[in-house]
């Protein structure tokens, strides 16, 4: 009997370490340095992709017509000219 209590003192031990390990992990902080998935660093915003997702009246390359296209989403999204 004595071996049974404390096998089972002994599992509730190891269970609730095995808790406060996985809670712990959440606490982890990933690695947030740039890396060439999102491009080289030294290219322009406008540069922009090349394919056809892009949006009608801005091409890739020219600066104006990509600072107009983000005044104009940024128009969309005043909450104050969509009221009034």
């Amino acid at each position: 009997m004595k071996t049974v209590k404390s096998l089972k003192g002994l599992a509730g031990v190891t269970t609730m370490g095995l808790v406060l390990l996985l809670s712990l992990t959440a606490c982890g902080e990933r690695n947030q340095a740039l890396s060439n998935k999102t491009g080289s660093r030294g290219e322009k915003a406008w540069a922009g992709a090349k394919n056809e997702y892009v949006v009608a009246g801005w091409t890739a390359g020219n600066e104006e017509s990509w600072r107009a296209q983000i005044r104009s989403r940024g128009q969309n999204q005043n909450e104050y000219l969509k009221t009034n």
